[in-house]
C-alpha cells in the first residue's frame, strides 16, 4: 500500500514529461513556435529541459518502490 503514491506520481510525471516532449518536438518539426512572444530557440530548450526533468522525475519514483 505505501507504494501507490510512488507509482501514481512516476506515472504523473513519466506522462507530463513524455507528452511534453512529444508536442514540442512536433512543434519544432513544424517550424511552430512553442510559446508566442518568446525566442524560439529559448522556449523549445526550456519545454524540452522541463520535459526531460519531468521524466528523470518520474524515473526516480520508480526507483523507490
Amino acid at each position: 500500500m505505501e507504494s501507490a503514491p510512488a507509482i501514481f506520481a512516476g506515472t504523473v510525471f513519466a506522462l507530463f514529461g513524455g507528452a511534453l516532449l512529444m508536442w514540442t518536438g512536433v512543434r519544432v518539426w513544424h517550424r511552430r513556435p512553442v510559446a508566442h512572444g518568446v525566442s524560439p530557440v529559448a522556449s523549445a530548450a526550456l519545454a524540452t529541459l522541463s520535459s526531460v526533468g519531468a521524466l528523470a522525475l518520474g524515473v526516480w519514483c520508480f526507483t523507490r518502490l
